[in-house]
């Protein structure tokens, strides 16, 4: 009966700290400031005029070496 009980309080729990998890994102929000927006604004700026482009991971893989040194 212990067992039972105690799997219970622990699902229970569970239950709960997943609740607080999904809820915190609804409550609590994050919102750049005008000075942040900024930065982020000059920064792709000037991504956009040293033609910046994101690697994917198959960019990545052909650019990095893989194998590895050998001594």
């Amino acid at each position: 009966m212990t067992v039972l009980t105690g799997l219970l309080a622990f699902v229970a729990l569970a239950l709960l700290g997943w609740a607080i998890a999904e809820g915190k994102d609804k409550v609590f929000s994050y919102h750049n400031n005008d000075e942040e927006q900024e930065s982020l604004n000059r920064t792709h700026e000037m991504q956009k005029q040293n033609d910046y482009a994101e690697l994917d991971i198959n960019d990545v893989i052909r650019t990095i070496s893989t194998k590895g040194f050998s001594a």
